[in-house]
């Protein structure tokens, strides 16, 4: 099981660098300069002649700088060679799914859910790759109606298409395991991790009106059947994976993933960025979990989480650490030590800093006092006592490292590129690859 223990102060940096080398800056940059010999010669002549030559000097300055020119001139015409770089990602078309009305599986706002298939070919033909679109989660009505008329809310503000990258990539540079995998990208738009299905009361309404459809397991539901349907059932091996919200729906849907598909298919998941913590913040509030209880009160979600004790406030059953005791399928935990999003919304949220102390340290690490910077490190501490007792788990993985940065997977940086941070000198593609492909941990 992969760990990485080593603490930098300062965010891990991706940038782009340019060439130095002349042979990168085209045929006009390599070519030597005509103008310096000829000038050496021009002023010999000069001397030779004396102030008698000087209109022919003249007449001779002009004919050569008109032949530098048309040179120039051919030269620059001439087509650059190919600068060589990462192919650009595919743009995969979104598909809507048919019949959602029928089906009761419903966005926010009442349109049809969508996701993205792109299909795969060769070996990979009979592997699937399923991601779980992130993107926080709608505590009260309020927060639910501005998601309605957002792309997390309502399929009327999708994309049409969307680029597949990092795991989702088809190129075998990027993504060397899943590049010819089927791939899928499920769009995010129930705002409670594909969970919500209210069987006796179906929407709620304001007073304008406006309604509101928690539809989130009947997605779940539907999207699969569907996908069933295109090929999955067949599957030999299959992934379900998902960023931050998607990466905690992809712990809560692991287990029945695995029951949709046959009992000798190789089937594994992974959460990125989706171990969320449920610690204090900087003014002794456990603010996540307040918001966590929320979503559960108005979608009604406790019933979904059987672990749960009676003692236990509603939010707490939402937290990977309660989740993944009872979670049978392996499953690989991709998570950042020092995660961004968890930094700015749960440790240090701006209303839990009234004196905006963490302004800076909240955005970029290496700002941080001391002080701060000792809370990080307890941050990280809460993360690696959590991810402990996962290692009890037979064929479960674990890449932990320390960016600041909030999802991974998706990234073709951070996935598999000379920038990716290394646990163990292997990138996390190669890491994943690993622990899903071979058992290898």
């Amino acid at each position: 099981m992969a760990d990485r223990t080593a603490v930098p102060t300062t965010p891990v940096g991706i940038a782009s660098a340019r060439s130095s080398d002349p042979a990168s800056r085209g045929p006009a940059a390599r070519m030597p300069s005509p103008s310096a010999p000829a000038s050496r010669h021009l002023r010999l002549w000069w001397r030779r002649r004396g102030r008698g030559g000087a209109v022919a000097a003249t007449f001779a300055v002009a004919l050569l700088a008109a032949a530098l020119l048309l040179s120039l001139s051919y030269y620059a015409s001439l087509p650059l060679a190919p600068t060589p770089g990462p192919r650009s990602s595919a743009l995969v078309g979104l598909t809507l799914l048919r019949r959602a009305e029928e089906k009761g599986a419903l966005c926010l706002d009442g349109s049809a859910p969508g996701y993205h298939l792109q299909k795969g070919s060769g070996t990979g033909s009979q592997s699937w790759l399923i991601h779980l679109e992130g993107g926080g989660w709608c505590r009260n009505l309020k927060s639910c109606a501005s998601r309605q008329k957002s792309i997390l809310g309502s399929s009327h503000y999708m994309e049409s298409q969307v680029e597949f990258a990092g795991m989702l990539s088809d190129d075998v540079d990027q993504n060397p395991d899943f590049y010819h995998w089927n791939k899928v990208k499920i769009r995010y738009c129930d705002g409670d991790h594909f969970l919500g299905m209210s069987k006796t009361i179906f929407c709620h309404s304001l007073q304008n009106g406006t309604k509101f459809f928690f539809r989130g397991q009947r997605i779940w539901e539907a999207v699969m059947d569907e996908l069933l349907l295109k090929g999955l059932r067949h599957a030999k091996q299959a992934f379900l994976t998902g960023c931050s919200a998607g990466g905690l729906a992809t712990f809560i849907h692991c287990d029945d993933f695995r029951a949709l598909l046959p009992k000798d298919s190789r089937v594994k998941c992974l959460s990125d960025g989706g171990f969320f913590l449920d610690v204090e913040d900087i003014s002794k509030r456990r603010t996540l979990r307040s918001f966590y209880s929320d979503v559960v009160r108005l979608q009604d979600l406790k019933r979904r989480f059987l672990h749960c004790s009676s003692t236990m406030e509603p939010g707490q059953c939402f937290f990977p650490r309660e989740v993944v005791k009872d979670i049978r399928t392996p499953v690989f935990v991709l998570n950042p030590a020092y995660d961004a999003w968890q930094v700015q919304h749960v440790l240090a949220p701006v209303a839990s800093d009234p004196q905006r102390s963490w302004l800076d340290c909240r955005l970029d690490i290496s700002k941080c006092s001391p002080n701060q910077l000792e809370i990080l490190q307890g941050f990280r501490k809460e993360l690696h006592d959590a991810i402990r007792e996962l290692k009890q788990k037979k064929d479960w993985g674990v890449f932990i490292d320390s960016c600041f940065i909030h999802c991974q997977s998706l990234n073709s940086f951070t996935w598999h590129s000379p920038s990716s941070p290394r646990v163990n000198n292997k990138t996390i593609a190669e890491a994943v690859g690993d622990c899903s492909l071979t058992g290898e941990r």
